[in-house]
């Protein structure tokens, strides 16, 4: 079965952005055309570090119009995320592996006028996701294990990316697949190639010695390449 490529879409994370100057890195982000801002939020207990409260985020809304989503790398998401809609985000990503009602967890962010995603981390199987398909709008294969930005690309997971590919188009469903970790233009094309179309980059924009704007268009460039 195939069906027509989805646009590829640019989500960067500010975790390498400066903290003190974010909105002005995010309006930045968004001049570089970028299409979506990810803010990797993080609670020390899921995973290691803390990153964004959801007061950060409130106030970096005013500064730009691109869509916002928060990758909620937390233990209790249920709990969080009325605060993080409230902020101005969008659309909230929880991890399939931090629900213990994911069903439950998913329409709620739906009841709360946001879009529900879900996130795999590298050892949770596709099959994790393969009876919420119909609650989300994107599912996120994780290619680093979450907690840290600048980690290498786990390269095996390309093979479940076009696992998750199949499986969304067995289904019919009307879902995204977006990649986080370790991608910039040695990886990138790997990853869309396997079927991923939304791609978060953070490290390898802002060490680009041309720029946001060069690094945002050389990587969507290499990606609609694949296609």
């Amino acid at each position: 079965m195939t069906a027509e490529p989805r646009p590829i879409q640019i989500a960067p994370s500010v975790l390498p952005a400066d903290f003190a100057r974010l909105g002005e890195e995010v309006a930045a982000l968004e001049k570089a055309g970028v299409d979506r801002i990810q803010w990797d939020v993080m609670d020390g207990n899921f995973v290691p570090n803390l990153t964004f409260g959801p007061d950060v985020i409130a106030a970096c809304r005013p500064h730009v119009d691109l869509p916002f989503e928060a990758h909620l790398m937390v233990e209790r998401p249920d709990e969080l995320a009325p605060r993080y809609v409230e902020a101005g985000c969008e659309r909230l990503i929880v991890h399939a592996e931090a629900c213990t009602h994911l069903h439950r967890t998913l329409g709620g962010i739906a009841e709360l006028g946001a879009r529900a995603s879900v996130a795999l981390n590298p050892a949770t199987p596709v099959s994790a996701v393969a009876h919420v398909l119909d609650l989300v709008d994107m599912v996120l294969i994780m290619t680093v294990n979450p907690g840290f930005g600048g980690q290498r690309y786990i390269a095996t997971m390309e093979p479940k990316i076009a696992e998750l590919r199949a499986l969304v188009l067995a289904q019919g469903a009307d879902v995204d697949i977006e990649v986080d970790g370790g991608i910039g233009p040695d990886t990138v094309a790997g990853a869309a190639r396997a079927g991923a179309n939304v791609l978060v980059a953070g490290s390898s924009l802002y060490r680009d010695p041309d720029g946001l704007e060069h690094a945002v268009t050389e990587l969507r460039g290499l990606a609609e390449a694949t296609r």
